[in-house]
């Protein structure tokens, strides 16, 4: 068989499950979710699974974990979860409203949070969008419809829940919501999430999405999740990534911002095996900030791969984007960031920048910055530098009797914290601190609970 027909064979198995599965997805989801599923599917049959002729996916092979036999999570399944011990990522000092989702699905034994705000609703997407389905249809697909990417139209063609998030205007939510995300079960399986987070006019929220596993078995998520950052608006969004090695994850997030609003979007990679971050922002108002970071910490065949896109659409907008890796043994990266500022977003100011460490001859990074300027009156810069550690300082450090091992590791925590230095929860920041001194050293870094694979 070609790579041709491989693909469309490939694809016609998911556009095929969706046909077969229609009425349980109608059935498990709201009126809300279930109008966008005829367009969408149809939008995936055009391109099916991005193979590497696809542009945007040239670094990654999403056939070979797309092909694999899944059980796919289609409706609510009961999987135990002792609420008792909570995954906090370990934070013991970290002050956080808990939620769980398994197998991308809210879970049922969650139970209702105390002492919100007025106004503020944390709950499934699904209950939600079929009880209060104002809060929800104005913002639901927004975004993720204007995507060209074949991925977020089957997160569209199968989502039936996930995680909502809504506070109304001028309501500062201090208190971080904690998301976390677990995938458990015997089986190999596939599993649908989709995200919600509406952040009225004046108003502060923080949420953190805490990736983990609980068997050591082939799992695939699709993620996507729509952001939407009112005008004055102040958001965090924090996600760490720390799943077993036969994990694999697409995760696309979509963030719309309106004017003089601050985004902070910060990932970190611990633990995976295929994980692919898609990061899409509109700066949809004048004087909007966004900061995105990242860093990725591989070994073993691990594959990381962050998409990020920039649209400065009004003048007077600050983007900045700061990614790092440290690739070990055969591990694979990717980074491709791109910043468009169109024809009007004059005073622009658009920053990028990409830096990777390879620890050995056989990890292999690649990297790809763009900028796309249709206005003249910008600051805009982007550069990307794949090296090793860096012998000189090395020396110096050895030089001062500290032991070869012990200064590596005090390059590489150096190397890092410029991205952690920005979270702006102080114990996250410390306990991210703590998992990539762990990661650096070959320990374990799952949290207390998670399987240690």
């Amino acid at each position: 068989m070609t790579l041709t027909a491989n693909k469309i064979a490939l694809s016609e198995k998911y556009t095929e499950l969706f046909h077969a599965h229609r009425s349980m997805l109608d059935a498990g989801s709201s009126s809300l979710l279930n109008r966008m599923r005829d367009i969408a599917i149809k939008r995936f049959e055009k391109t099916g699974i991005p193979g590497f002729k696809n542009e945007n996916y040239k670094y990654t092979n999403l056939e070979r974990v797309f092909d694999k036999d899944y059980r796919h999570i289609l409706e609510y399944e009961q999987v135990d979860v002792d609420l008792n011990e909570a995954f906090r990522c370990d934070v013991p000092q970290l002050d956080t409203h808990v939620v769980l989702l398994v197998n991308g699905w809210y879970y049922a034994k969650n139970q209702p949070l105390q002492n919100l705000p007025k106004g503020v609703v944390v709950g499934s997407l699904k209950q939600v969008a079929n009880e209060q389905p104002e809060l929800v249809q104005e913002y639901l697909n927004r975004q993720a419809a204007l995507s060209d990417d074949p991925i977020v139209a089957l997160n569209t063609a199968f989502a039936q829940d996930g995680f909502f998030m809504h506070v109304p205007d001028h309501v500062v939510f201090e208190k971080p919501v904690q998301v976390i995300n677990i995938m458990r079960s015997q089986d190999a399986i596939f599993a649908t999430q989709r995200n919600l987070i509406v952040v009225g006019k004046n108003s502060q929220a923080k949420v953190i999405f805490c990736d983990h596993t609980m068997s050591s078995r082939d799992f695939l998520t699709n993620n996507v999740t729509e952001v939407f950052v009112g005008q004055d608006a102040v958001v965090d969004i924090y996600t760490v990534q720390n799943q077993n090695n036969q994990a694999n994850s697409v995760n696309s997030s979509f963030f719309k911002q309106e004017a003089n609003s601050n985004l902070l979007s910060s990932v970190a990679t611990l633990h995976g095996g295929l994980i692919r971050n898609n990061l899409k922002v509109e700066m949809a108002g004048e004087h909007a900030e966004a900061n995105l970071y990242g860093m990725s910490f591989t070994d073993k065949k691990q594959h990381v791969d962050n998409f990020t896109n920039i649209e400065h659409a009004q003048p007077n907008c600050l983007s900045n984007q700061v990614y790092k890796y440290v690739l070990d043994e055969d591990s694979v990266g990717a980074f491709a960031g791109r910043i468009h500022v169109v024809r009007d977003a004059q005073k622009t100011n658009a920053f990028q920048r990409n830096n990777n460490v390879l620890l050995t001859d056989s990890a292999k990074m690649n990297t790809k910055p763009q900028l796309i300027i249709d206005a003249d009156d910008v600051k805009c810069s982007h550069g990307a530098t794949i090296g090793q550690i860096d012998e000189e300082a090395l020396f110096y450090l050895r030089a001062r009797g500290i032991g070869e091992a012990d200064a590596r590791m005090m390059l590489m925590n150096a190397f890092a914290h410029e991205v952690v230095q920005n979270i702006r929860v102080e114990p996250l920041r410390d306990r991210i601190d703590e998992l990539v001194e762990k990661r650096l050293r070959g320990e374990l870094a799952y949290c207390h609970s998670c399987d240690r694979h």
